[in-house]
């Protein structure tokens, strides 16, 4: 058995970047708002853009958390944990890569046990895998260097795709290469429909065990889906490290020039990319390689960043200011125990809407959901707050900690 990691005490709250609780705290609302369709339904057609069947006020709010929030958010949690293994290095000193291999693993061995137990969409196994590429980055990159890198290694799978697309578009010129692509695609198309299926038996109305088995197939799928959004993580993680490692998030007026551009520029760029991509492409079809798709792709997933960074810049500003900064405030105890939240989002959810729970799989109507996302939200704002007033960390947080320094710290606070 390895020796302990000397145990470093809990960062006084004091000295916390409290910027970063606040920022996690609302990323959490986002998170679930865009995770949430796929706790309710089958995950594949979460996963397919604007749901063609939906009308009404459920087919406005699909295509509203399609473009405001779907892989928004997303990016803003990533770019938040590249922020915090930024600030471990800063604290860590000599000792910094034996913490953060350990400190990696330990997310690996939570991420595949929610995985596999509670939900197979789980983003913690994937940070886990490309947060070990972060080690190069964070000791070699000169940190001028960082926000171009980021970005190019971002973009890297969209310009791929685009590249796919062209591709694509040249073979089926003709009606030949046209029928010749279709006949290729089809069974990519069909095996994506029969998986549907097999979600919507195997939660909707299957028992734990059942749900288990399909848990598998999805982590194995999402898993073989690492090479395509992987390098999307790691741009985020090295774009996230270099607000730290530049000072940006601790001091944003030294940066009030940069943070205002993202702001009044980068929010509304993305924004205009992000609806023309919905425009031209508001459904995926899995058997569709052409221009378009290509096109829509950059578009989306460019644009996603830039409205994501818009969002930090906003979430920022708004705690200069006296009038927003005490409710934005009253957010940050959920951020302190991301982890926990995060977690306790899917066994709640999974929980409510699973056929081995209270069964109301695919019976929240799409409009509703977003009434019981921010219910649900605010509940774990308000226990986090009563939970950290008597403890030094959440739950998964110290279970996270045990894990890194090889020995549980101590949990409750003592009394002053």
């Amino acid at each position: 058995m390895s020796t302990p990691i000397p145990m470093p005490e809990p960062v006084p709250v004091r000295e916390r970047l409290v910027a970063l609780d606040v920022v996690r705290g609302i990323a959490l609302l986002g998170i679930l708002l865009m995770n949430m369709e796929a706790f309710v339904g089958p995950m594949n057609i979460a996963l397919e853009g604007l749901d063609p069947s939906l009308r009404g006020a459920d087919r406005v709010v699909d295509a509203l958390i399609l473009i405001l929030v779907q892989g928004k958010f997303y990016a803003l949690f990533s770019l938040l944990f590249g922020m915090g293994f930024a600030v471990m290095l800063q604290r860590a000193g000599d000792a910094f890569t034996r913490v953060y291999v350990r400190r990696t693993l330990a997310l690996l061995v939570i991420g595949l046990a929610h995985m596999l137990l509670v939900w197979s969409g789980d983003i913690l196994t994937s940070y886990a895998v490309v947060a070990l590429l972060m080690l190069a980055v964070f000791t070699r990159v000169p940190v001028r260097h960082l926000p171009w890198l980021g970005v190019a290694i971002y973009l890297l799978p969209s310009l791929l795709t685009l590249a796919l697309g062209a591709v694509g578009s040249l073979a089926q010129m003709s009606p030949e290469g046209a029928r010749a692509m279709a006949e290729a695609m089809a069974p990519a198309g069909t095996l994506w429909e029969q998986q549907t299926q097999m979600q919507r038996e195997a939660y909707g109305a299957g028992s734990y065990a059942q749900a288990t088995v399909q848990r598998l197939r999805d982590a194995a799928t999402m898993l073989t889906y690492l090479m395509i959004y992987g390098p999307m993580i790691l741009g985020l993680f090295v774009l996230g490290s270099w607000f730290v490692r530049s000072g940006a998030i601790a001091d944003p007026a030294a940066h009030a020039r940069t943070f205002a551009r993202l702001r009044l520029v980068a929010l509304p760029v993305g924004l205009a990319m992000v609806v023309t991509a919905f425009v031209l492409m508001p459904t995926l079809d899995i058997a569709r390689i052409d221009m378009t798709m290509g096109i829509a792709t950059l578009l989306s997933m460019g644009g996603a960043l830039l409205m994501a960074l818009g969002y930090l810049a906003w979430i920022l500003r708004g705690l200069s200011a006296p009038s927003l900064r005490p409710a934005l405030l009253r957010v940050a105890p959920a951020g302190r125990m991301a982890l926990t939240n995060y977690l306790l989002q899917s066994v709640i959810c999974t929980l409510v809407f699973y056929g081995y729970g209270l069964g109301w799989y695919e019976a929240l109507p799409r409009a509703w959901q977003p009434v019981f996302v921010v219910a649900l939200w605010l509940l774990q704002v308000a226990w986090s707050t009563w939970w950290l007033r008597r403890h030094a960390f959440g739950p998964a947080e110290w279970a996270w900690r045990g894990l890194t320094y090889g020995r549980l710290p101590a949990l409750r606070l003592r009394p002053a």
